[in-house]
């Protein structure tokens, strides 16, 4: 197990080349699950647990972890199972997320493994829409699930959605009517979160899965003889995604001169270990963790505002 949690500190920097490596746990059967290691912070034995009055049914306490305080959630429970029923032999998965430290109460970790991106798939066709997945894969010929940890976390410890008053103002909201943005999310209560907000500045929105899918649309644009530039106002990608990450599309889209002069904003939930360097290799203009209605409003609204005054940008 120590080789497990040293792996996991030493790793997280991986980066690019539309890699990932996944960190293998199970809940309660045996079906394996993976989590992304640069989400990691640590791993360790099940601590202590405070109970809290009016906790969430699926957080079974907080602990006192490296002096700070963390709601410990149960990913059995809140995946729809029972709870788990011996800690004394659970693991918890410290990982960070939009910015917030959490722990996932596990049955057992295993380990590590090495992967390409385009291994990474959507769930399979007629999974439902109340599924708590983002991805599957397979490892040693076993099926791999990959947690919509998004899903698990706005269900537990809601955000705030709404943009607040005086972001945006009339005028704005004229002009964002004649524009559309491209949004590429695997996860889909991220995707809903994102198209609320942009829809209530105003644009237009058009919503993607996947880095593969966006890369497809925009050079069928391209392949129409349409101006990217005058189709779309911007595209705002997840960094995370099966087939192709954020990481990868933005470097497609620069190599390919029909569509390389896309404004590119990448929002990613990867807050404490994100890798500022990364996004200027591979020519993104800007990013934004995740969730920030207003300031990704603003990024929006700033957009518009730059064509305003050079139309022909």
């Amino acid at each position: 197990m120590a080789g497990v949690m040293d792996s996991v500190n030493q790793r997280t920097q991986l980066v690019g080349q539309n890699r990932l490596e996944l960190l293998l746990f199970r809940l309660s059967g045996s079906q394996l699950y993976g989590i992304n290691v640069f989400k990691v912070k640590e791993v360790l034995q099940c601590p202590k647990l405070t109970l809290l009055p009016r906790l969430n049914p699926v957080v079974r306490g907080v602990a006192h972890i490296r002096g700070g305080t963390l709601p410990i959630i149960d990913l059995n429970k809140a995946t729809g199972g029972p709870g788990l029923e011996d800690l004394s032999t659970a693991f918890v998965i410290i990982t960070e997320y939009n910015y917030r430290v959490q722990g996932f109460l596990v049955r057992s970790v295993e380990r590590i493994v090495n992967m390409n991106w385009s291994e990474i798939h959507p769930p399979p066709r007629g999974t439902g829409r109340d599924h708590y997945l983002t991805a599957v894969t397979r490892v040693d010929d076993k099926m791999v699930e990959i947690i919509d940890v998004e899903k698990i976390l706005a269900e537990v410890v809601p955000t705030v959605e709404t943009i607040s008053d005086g972001v945006i103002d009339q005028q704005t909201q004229v002009e964002a009517q004649a524009s559309r943005v491209l949004i590429v999310d695997d996860s889909s209560v991220a995707r809903k979160q994102v198209m609320r907000c942009l829809q209530e500045v105003g644009v237009e929105v058009v919503a993607l899965n996947d880095g593969k899918q966006a890369l497809n649309y925009l050079k069928d644009i391209a392949d129409r003889g349409e101006s990217i530039d005058k189709h779309l106002l911007m595209m705002v990608s997840d960094i995370e995604m099966p087939e192709m990450d954020g990481y990868t599309l933005t470097a497609e889209v620069r190599n390919d001169p029909r569509i390389s002069s896309l404004h590119i904003l990448l929002h990613t939930s990867l807050s404490g270990v994100f890798n500022q360097a990364m996004v200027k290799k591979v020519g993104a203009d800007d990013f934004l963790a995740k969730f920030k209605p207003d300031e990704l409003a603003q990024r929006v609204i700033d957009r518009i505002h730059a064509l305003r005054v050079a139309p022909d940008a």
